[in-house]
């Protein structure tokens, strides 16, 4: 699946974005509509979904004015409802309303900014619909990346990167052929315990674990990024984006977040894209490709660098990195079996029901019990999935 190539025709590219945001009150949600914002005349909000916070969901129904909001929580079905009566909005509810809004028919693109396993599905029925995707959700591509890529082929749906290491990618690869690639190389912060003793990963606690050093994210991504696992995500991502081996893929440590990643080619040349450590940066570029629209996002002020640090990861002090590497080497359902130990495992540890360093533990008992041959599809993946997060909830 190689995303890099003009799916807009020239007419097409000026046209209306007519957005659905699958997630809208997650971080990735929240700043792809204040983006909207920005461009009133260029993009229209028709949907919005979000599976617990009602009540944002109905401040940015009140302000959008969508012709769909659905809510994940059944429960809070009539609530919603009864906040937004009078106006000309079709409530739904459930997995299936948020299936039936991803597949509005007059969408252009989807924002696939749904935490978790829980955005598989809908992405799925989105590109089945012939919609193209603004992927923010990493796990529908680490749960089902073939599965995917497969799909995008069929549909000619385009799946364009928002997360800021794949978004750089995709732009340092437009106009190179494949051919010359050699590696794609993924920077990592390094998280909030780069420099941390190992030692002392015993006594982390939820408040540091949650406090990143340069991004503002939500809960579960941070931890992720804390243990390395998000960068170990984003490198199971790039395999099915690019459409490139894993061996070619390759993670460098670099502090200051400036380099969002970076390209090596055959003759020797590295392209690299630089910004701000900010996600409305290539969450516009996702919602406007191929153009880019004047914006006042912040810049970098080259006079006040002073340097550029890289650091080889320590595989040993994050296993979630190493882990990921493996889950990709095993092929078939490690991936997600990787996932959803993950999620559990972070969900644990934010009820301080674990420590930190049981996070990557838990996931590494969970990918020793993979024994799996044969075809994979989507009910093949749901079974994994439960059967995986049953596991992890009896170890603990």
């Amino acid at each position: 699946m190689l995303p890099y190539h003009t799916f807009y025709t020239s007419h097409e590219s000026e046209t209306l974005r007519n957005l659905v945001v699958l997630g809208s009150t997650g971080s990735i949600g929240t700043q792809t509509l204040e983006i909207a914002r920005l461009f009133p005349d260029k993009i229209r909000i028709l949907a919005l979904t979000a599976g617990k916070n009602a009540d944002l969901l109905i401040r940015q129904a009140q302000l959008f004015n969508p012709q769909m909001v659905a809510i994940g929580d059944e429960a809070q079905y009539e609530y919603v409802r009864g906040a937004l009566h009078g106006r000309p909005i079709k409530v739904v509810a459930g997995s299936k309303g948020i299936e039936e809004a991803a597949i509005h028919p007059n969408a252009n693109l989807v924002v696939a900014a749904m935490v978790g396993y829980a955005g598989l599905a809908p992405t799925i029925a989105a590109m089945k619909a012939g919609k193209n995707i603004a992927l923010a959700n990493k796990e529908t591509l680490v749960v089902a990346g073939k599965l995917i890529a497969e799909l995008a082929r069929q549909t000619g749906t385009a799946v364009l990167p928002v997360d800021s290491e794949h978004s750089a990618i995709f732009q340092c690869l437009l106009g190179e052929p494949e051919n010359t690639i050699q590696n794609l190389i993924l920077t990592a912060s390094g998280g909030p315990f780069r420099t941390r003793p190992a030692a002392d990963f015993a006594t982390i606690t939820k408040a540091e674990a949650l406090k990143h050093p340069n991004w503002d994210m939500g809960a579960k991504i941070t931890i992720d990024s804390a243990t390395m696992m998000n960068k170990g995500l984003e490198v199971i991502e790039a395999r099915w984006l690019f459409d490139i081996e894993p061996e070619k893929i390759q993670v460098v440590v670099h502090p200051q977040s400036i380099i969002h990643s970076m390209v090596l080619f055959c003759d020797g040349s590295t392209k690299a894209q630089l910004g701000v450590p900010d996600m409305k940066v290539p969450i516009q570029y996702a919602l406007t490709y191929p153009r880019r629209w004047v914006a006042p996002h912040e810049r970098l002020d080259w006079s006040q660098i002073r340097s550029l640090e890289f650091e080889t990861p320590d595989f040993d002090k994050f296993p979630s990195l190493r882990l990921a590497f493996e889950s990709l080497e095993l092929g078939g359902v490690a991936p997600a079996v990787l996932n959803a130990a993950n999620e559990v495992a972070v969900g644990l540890f934010l009820q301080e029901a674990i420590r930190f360093a049981d996070i990557p533990a838990l996931v590494e008992k969970a990918l020793r019990q993979v024994r799996h041959e044969g075809s994979i599809d989507l009910d093949v993946l749901r079974s994994v999935d439960s059967e995986t997060r049953r596991f992890v909830g009896e170890l603990v």
